[in-house]
């Protein structure tokens, strides 16, 4: 991909929540040397209020997809704020994602890959793309529908 993180969020017109605040004793992101860890971000919104439900009863798959990406958005958010721009990211390492949902629920991949899908289309095919997992859980923090959190390489 030959545009940088930052023009691509223009290009796509996304709009990035203000960058979450800790709810407990952590910090939204750390870095150690070349690593970005970003803490579990929930489903964080323009107006800083969360989507919250069980994919599966409240909301479907896809609202489940939704609530993923906007997950995605905030840990842009956090990157952003941490970094004072996407650029120095290199590429997205690792992914862990958690659904709240029923326990007949099964589709937890195709949840996450609502953030999946958006550090693909910020970062790129190869750079956006990392190791993940996805699993299914009977509760989040405050009823919200995704948590993810991730583990990004910066340049040299």
């Amino acid at each position: 991909m030959s545009s940088k993180p930052e023009t691509r969020i223009q290009e796509l017109h996304l709009i990035l929540p203000p960058a979450p605040k800790p709810v407990a004793k952590y910090k939204t992101a750390v870095q150690v040397g070349s690593m970005l860890y970003v803490s579990g971000h929930g489903p964080l919104k323009e107006d800083k209020t969360m989507i919250t439900g069980r994919v599966g009863a409240d909301l479907t798959l896809e609202q489940g997809k939704q609530a993923a990406r906007q997950t995605g958005l905030a840990i842009l958010s956090t990157v952003r704020a941490t970094l004072g721009s996407l650029d120095p990211v290199k590429r997205l390492v690792k992914t862990l994602g958690l659904v709240q949902c029923t326990p007949e629920f099964r589709d937890h991949p195709q949840v996450i890959n609502g953030f999946s899908e958006l550090m693909a289309e910020v970062f790129g095919e190869d750079a956006g793309v990392g190791a993940r997992s996805a699993i299914g859980t009977n509760a989040l923090p405050g009823n919200i529908a995704v948590e993810i959190e991730c583990i990004f390489e910066l340049q040299g």
